[in-house]
């Protein structure tokens, strides 16, 4: 199977009617985007390289699903629609059964979000995977990371933190799970859900947001930098799983607060907001948790149920340390 066949064999789905805003899509040099008036454009990045990002081990529905869904959420934590998306796809061979899975799992979430494929690039390679993801917000209602204000609430999207990081370990060989627990926290490794709508429902609430890639005290001290504040979180009080809450408690800490790849919100919200907050949860279906604050002393501070402070001897994830 040679490239171009390829392409149109999977990535090509004619005859599908186009949003408006998109003008023109898969077939020319460019791809034409015409945002509504009045909308800005919010565009975002990620790669995912095989044995950095993800395991060989992936189905590939999963992965497509996976490599949508972390751009995704990069647009939901901007409060941005999306719109379209673009995929760049190094393989090192044109295997027929690992591309149409990747295929039907990334059009399987594109499709529960609206948005088409507008074009990208094959090549032979490495596995790699680099998709951009282009939306629309209402020009001056972008949620930044630099709007945290001293007294605002701090708040954590879905019902659990951490499972991804506790797969992890289990893969590593430094923990062990029973085939079941396993299987529940591999599923929110390889299948995280992008908080879109929510992030729709908290334009013009929440004063800041971040989605959690990296860890969630190292992506906080992204917004803490730019908004000029500082922060203390409530360990106890971040939402897990029976699974993790049944692990020892340095663990739990570990996942919860620096395990990363959990792709949920994590925001902030005046506390004269909260009932806000809540009902923007409740019109997503997203669960929302408030686990700290926002304060005007620099710095970032972790406490637990009894206001004692809890270490936190890890670093977020850095590609180059």
């Amino acid at each position: 199977m040679g490239e171009f066949e390829l392409i149109a064999r999977h990535f090509t789905r004619p005859g599908r009617s186009a949003r408006p805003a998109l003008a023109l899509g898969v077939g020319d040099d460019c791809a034409l985007l015409q945002p509504a008036p009045g909308q800005q454009l919010a565009i975002s990045t990620d790669m995912l390289v095989e044995g950095r990002h993800f395991l060989s081990t992936v189905a590939p529905e999963r992965l497509g699903h996976k490599a949508l869904a972390v751009n995704l959420s990069d647009l939901a934590a901007c409060g941005a629609e999306p719109l379209g998306c673009t995929l760049a796809l190094a393989l090192p061979r044109a295997d027929e059964t690992f591309v149409a899975g990747f295929a039907r799992g990334l059009f399987a979430l594109a499709d529960a979000h609206g948005i088409e494929l507008v074009g990208g690039d094959t090549t032979a390679g490495p596995l790699n995977l680099c998709i951009t993801v282009f939306g629309q917000v209402p020009a001056g209602q972008a949620l930044l990371r630099s709007g945290a204000r001293a007294g605002d609430e701090l708040w954590v999207s879905g019902g659990t933190l951490g499972d991804a990081r506790l797969a992890l370990e289990v893969f590593r060989g430094t923990h062990a799970l029973p085939g079941e627990a396993f299987e529940a926290v591999r599923r929110a490794m390889e299948l995280p859900q992008p908080r879109v709508t929510l992030g729709l429902a908290l334009r013009g609430v929440a004063t800041s947001a971040i989605d959690i890639s990296d860890g969630l005290l190292g992506d906080l001290g992204h917004v803490l930098q730019r908004s000029g504040v500082g922060a203390t979180v409530e360990v106890d009080a971040l939402p897990r799983s029976a699974v993790l809450a049944a692990q020892p408690q340095a663990l739990q800490h570990e996942c919860l607060l620096a395990g990363g790849d959990d792709y949920e919100l994590l925001f902030t919200a005046p506390a004269s907001a909260h009932a806000a907050v809540l009902q923007a949860g409740r019109q997503a279906g997203v669960t929302v948790t408030c686990c700290g604050r926002i304060e005007a002393t620099p710095g970032l501070r972790v406490i637990n149920a009894a206001g004692q402070p809890v270490p936190t001897p890890w670093r977020s994830f850095d590609h180059f340390q």
